[in-house]
């Protein structure tokens, strides 16, 4: 029986841990060939092996993509050991928690690193890759987040929020400009996931997690596969219509 993704070939950044290595596995096992970026070597290359049972080939690649000429090579490497990419998921993310109304160092210092990472990261990885993906009419999913569209219950997170607030923009700008090409550009914005990103977070801000759950229908944080499925539908051909939107998978916080 021929799964939603079979001849496919995907690139997923970040996906040595968390969301990113849900999809590389969720993808995986819907029959496409994935190649798992991370700066985090040992990581990557445990999530390649996971991919293994599933029949399909892995490759796991050391990349940056705050660095350029990281993510050029990355592309080169994918092209030439898997072929060319036809999905690119740009999940690889940052967040540090700093009031904007600090007066330290670190104010400055986190705004940079996040806005890299989060926004100019998500642009170099997607340049690296266009031709391609220009050339297998493929597509792309960007993980935004719920401070994509909503931000006033977060506070001390004005870099994070921003940049998020920039992945949307940047997906219906991209969808916008590729869709004569035939490349699909969305995102998905999740809620409160636990992942190792926001681990520190959760234990130790005990009044957000309530917030949070407070404002929850499903009453649960988020898992990791909770974004595989809408990952596969964004990268499948099930959602062949649709481009410039986010899918919001969060629990239910906005309907509340």
């Amino acid at each position: 029986m021929s799964k939603l993704l079979d001849g496919h070939i995907a690139v997923v950044t970040g996906s040595g841990s968390g969301i990113g290595k849900a999809i590389a596995l969720g993808y995986a096992e819907q029959g496409a060939s994935v190649a798992i970026l991370d700066t985090n070597v040992n990581a990557g290359l445990k999530t390649a092996s996971e991919i293994a049972e599933f029949g399909v080939k892995a490759i796991s690649i050391e990349a940056n993509v705050i660095d350029r000429p990281s993510c050029v090579r990355a592309a080169k490497i994918v092209s030439n050991e898997l072929g060319r990419a036809s999905i690119l998921v740009n999940n690889a993310g940052i967040n540090r928690r700093t009031p904007i109304t600090g007066e330290t160092i670190d104010v400055a210092k986190d705004w940079d690193d996040i806005l890299d990472v989060n926004v100019k990261g998500v642009f170099n990885i997607t340049q690296a890759f266009l031709g391609q993906l220009r050339a297998t009419v493929g597509r792309i999913v960007n993980i935004g987040s719920i401070q994509s569209v909503v931000h006033v219950r977060w506070p001390n997170s004005a870099a994070y929020t921003t940049s998020k607030h920039g992945v949307l923009g940047f997906t219906k700008a991209l969808a916008a400009e590729l869709g004569p090409d035939g490349v699909r550009v969305n995102a998905i914005g999740p809620g409160l996931i636990e992942t190792p990103l926001n681990k520190a977070a959760r234990e130790g801000n005990p009044d957000m997690l309530k917030m949070v759950m407070d404002h929850t229908p499903l009453n649960r944080a988020g898992k990791p596969e909770d974004i595989v499925g809408p990952a596969v539908f964004l990268a499948s051909d099930l959602s062949a219509y649709v481009t410039g939107g986010i899918l919001m998978v969060d629990g239910g916080f906005l309907s509340i």
